[in-house]
């Protein structure tokens, strides 16, 4: 089997000494936050108690994200929407993560609330980026009186950001993101450009614990060249950054293998802290973008609060012993989406068919 392993041991060797410390400060935060968590489960008779155990928890989430402000004022590299953007923007961001959060939003509204989750996003990384460059679009309306109607809207002009791209995919619930962004680049470009595809089938070992965790890139199953993907922007989307894991596997393969990309950008819905440390300290130059960062992992190497598996939220379970490969997770999708993301969709299908 053609497999490139990463050990949690190797990620943490890449965290300074302060890293550390600021982990183990969250840590203790955290704790305390479940402390009141544990006491609203545990229910109360009393309206006035279990007031004032609400209260507790939103001052205990407030001393977080104050202190994760604070940490992230001092790394250029790691990007929080909620934290660099307007703060008449923070209501939207905040109410979007509440309903993704929530175990009753269903498998469509998260699709929903995923689509809007990365058109923020793109706002925040390109978008606003290109400001004060603007182009226009000239679009004809489905008026004809007097005369035919055209219409004149000013963008932000992110050609020169966006024509230098790959998106790459890190299969299953990075699928979905990938198009998504995709479809917005193509929306914003002047040329209608669709982004080029590579396709990595990574995975974590599941049996293992947060700390002696293992990244499992499958060479076999991937669809890549690396000659197309030197001197590129690489862009990778996934809706959670746990660990960073995957992340750091696939571009220390290809630099091991002598690639060389012009930058790195990796997109998330939520990012752990832990996680977006120890990709822009192990990949040099990666820029770490989320709309929102939550504090610690658990002992799973999940996210806390966190949202739970978003590949299985967005798609579905599959089963352990039959897993879908890229091709049928599109089919599963159905038409409202494959023809929503039409272009996306015949370009990873010519990138999986035809190597």
């Amino acid at each position: 089997m053609n497999k490139i392993i990463l050990h949690a041991t190797d990620l943490d060797g890449y965290l300074k000494e302060t890293d550390k410390q600021i982990l183990a400060h969250v840590d203790e935060l955290y704790t305390e936050y479940l402390s009141h968590c544990k006491r609203l489960e545990a229910g109360s008779e009393s309206v006035g108690e279990r007031l004032q155990i609400e209260r507790s928890l939103s001052d205990s989430a407030a001393e977080i994200g104050r202190y994760l402000k604070s940490v992230m004022a001092s790394e250029p590299a790691i990007h929080v929407y909620s934290f660099e953007t307007p703060r008449e923007q923070h209501a939207q961001a905040s109410r979007l993560i509440a309903k993704l959060r929530n175990p009753s939003t269903g498998q469509e509204e998260f699709l929903y609330y995923i689509q809007r989750a990365y058109e923020l996003l793109f706002g925040h990384v390109y978008a606003d980026a290109a400001l004060p460059i603007k182009r226009s679009i000239i679009t004809p309306t489905p008026v004809t009186m007097p005369v035919q109607n055209y219409a004149v809207h000013r963008i932000p002009d992110v050609d020169s950001q966006i024509h230098n791209s790959v998106m790459c995919i890190m299969l299953r619930g990075a699928l979905l993101p990938s198009m998504i962004l995709s479809k917005e680049i193509q929306e914003y470009s002047s040329d209608g450009f669709v982004t080029p595809f590579a396709l990595f089938k990574i995975k974590r070992d599941d049996s293992k614990k947060e700390a002696n965790m293992d990244y499992i890139l499958d060479l076999d199953k991937s669809y890549f060249s690396l000659e197309e993907l030197d001197g590129k922007d690489l862009i990778f989307a996934d809706p959670m950054n746990a660990t960073g894991g995957s992340l750091v596997t696939i571009v220390k393969y290809l630099k091991d293998h002598g690639i060389k990309p012009k930058s790195v950008k990796f997109i998330n819905v939520i990012s752990a802290l832990k996680g977006s440390l120890r990709i822009v300290r192990a990949i040099e130059g990666a820029e770490v973008y989320t709309l929102w960062m939550d504090p610690v992992l658990n002992d799973a190497a999940y996210i806390l609060p966190g949202l739970g598996d978003a590949g299985d939220r967005l798609n579905g379970k599959d089963r352990e012993e039959n897993p879908r490969n890229i091709i049928q997770l599109i089919a599963d999708y159905g038409s409202s989406i494959t023809n929503l993301y039409r272009s996306q969709v015949r370009e990873i299908e010519k990138t999986v068919l035809e190597r």
